[in-house]
């Protein structure tokens, strides 16, 4: 892979893109999306390969549902380039505006970062989320995805460049490169692209996301890997408790927003949990601390079978399973599970299920974590149902951005002073 060309096309594309007007930018991206409506049949054809060689090489069920995309994927990705198009452009918006003392007249404007790159892996609608937001805050993009989606985002990138291509003059077609050689080099090269990328963004596991944090050259946006957590409180609706337990686990357990570990107040396991592995169904192995396994032991066989639960150790704890696995342990109380949370968390998302309002609020204020939910499910850190239409991923970050990424995170500021000859 030549970086060097590469970034220096992407940087004309971001050039020419950052002064198109925003009627000309969603112009492009109504392109685009017809573009991938006609493509439908080869997207889909590529993606059914990568789903046939990803399982031939033993890739679990819960990440294959991850890669593969169907009827109702495919439209949430037209829906999401809809949602996009309709937001506010960024560009331009005047953050704060004042006049110093000696007329001078001083505004803080957004304006793009520049080029930008993603590494990321599986989930082949990344690429057109990605892209749509890069485009929309007038960034260009370098994708780098894993090799097991190769050919779906080849396919789904050749539809992008064609609607841009379609777009005349609208669509400039050097704001997207996908590196297409499968190689870990592209890695390391977009890591040491000092001066050729503005800021590179890490989607994917602990893994990939340790990687790029810890050899990166250029500036980087860190996605956090989601060992998220379920607090059920004492006094709380446990029937509630194991409906968003049950959702938050079961629905999507390769999701970096599904939950890991759930905790529960000492006075509430012996009710709660017989509701959980109800709620469960065996679908679920549960790695059961020592105060919680007598309790799920004593359900075994009748309502859980018995390979569906072990004692868990202390490596559990703390642990991103992506799979239809969880840790349960009990604890004293509020404080407790805070302390516990803040101590094993990737500050990605938590709930507390309670019907304690200061209890709410002082978990919700304490924890320390991009989203805090009180009574509803972590499935809902996503920037589709936050109303952002797509996301470049879940920051878990304090600096720049955090929490799910929408147009807004590609963006940054300048300060844009007029005078009338003022010297200092």
């Amino acid at each position: 892979m030549d970086i060097d060309s590469i970034c220096n096309e992407l940087r004309k594309g971001s050039n020419v893109l950052a002064l198109h007007s925003s009627n000309q930018k969603n112009h492009a991206l109504e392109c685009v999306m017809n573009s991938i409506i006609n493509n439908k049949a080869e997207i889909l054809e590529a993606n059914a390969r990568d789903v046939k060689d990803a399982r031939e090489n033993g890739m679990s069920e819960a990440l294959v549902e991850r890669l593969a995309l169907d009827e109702k994927k495919f439209q949430s990705i037209l829906d999401s380039i809809k949602i996009v198009i309709a937001q506010k452009d960024p560009i331009g918006e005047e953050v704060s505006g004042w006049k110093v003392p000696n007329g001078m007249s001083i505004r803080q404007v957004r304006f793009p970062l520049g080029v930008v790159a993603i590494i990321y892996e599986s989930r082949p609608n990344v690429t057109v989320d990605a892209f749509t937001l890069a485009y929309k805050s007038g960034n260009s993009i370098l994708l780098r995805g894993s090799s097991n989606a190769l050919n779906s985002n080849k396919a789904i990138t050749l539809a992008i460049k064609e609607g841009l291509e379609s777009a005349g003059s609208d669509g400039v077609s050097n704001a997207i490169y996908l590196c297409e050689e499968g190689e870990h080099s592209e890695v390391q090269q977009i890591l040491d692209a000092t001066g050729k990328i503005d800021v590179v963004l890490p989607r994917g596991s602990s893994k990939l996301i340790n990687l790029v944090t810890q050899n990166a050259k250029v500036p980087v946006i860190q996605t956090g890997a989601g060992v998220c957590h379920l607090y059920v409180d004492e006094n709380s609706d446990l029937n509630m408790a194991a409906r968003i337990a049950g959702n938050a686990k079961i629905q999507r357990p390769g999701a970096c927003n599904a939950i890991e570990t759930i905790l529960v107040h000492k006075n509430e396991a012996e009710k709660f949990l017989p509701l959980l592995v109800k709620e469960f169904n065996n679908r679920v192995k549960i790695k059961a601390c020592e105060k919680s396994f007598p309790v799920l032991e004593a359900l075994c066989p009748g309502e859980i079978k018995s390979e569906l639960l072990e004692k868990a150790t202390a490596e559990d704890f703390g642990f991103e399973f992506l799979d239809f696995v969880v840790a349960v342990k009990v604890i004293d109380d509020l404080d407790s599970a805070i302390e516990f949370i803040n101590a094993h968390n990737t500050k990605h998302s938590e709930i507390i299920v309670t019907n304690n309002l200061s209890n709410a609020k002082k978990f919700q204020v304490s924890v320390d974590a991009a989203c805090v939910y009180v009574n509803a499910s972590s499935r809902f850190t996503d920037g589709g149902e936050f109303g952002f239409g797509a996301e470049l991923g879940i920051s878990t970050q304090k600096l720049h951005a955090r929490g799910p990424m929408g147009v807004q995170a590609l963006t940054t500021t300048k300060y844009l002073i007029d005078g009338e000859g003022q010297i200092r």
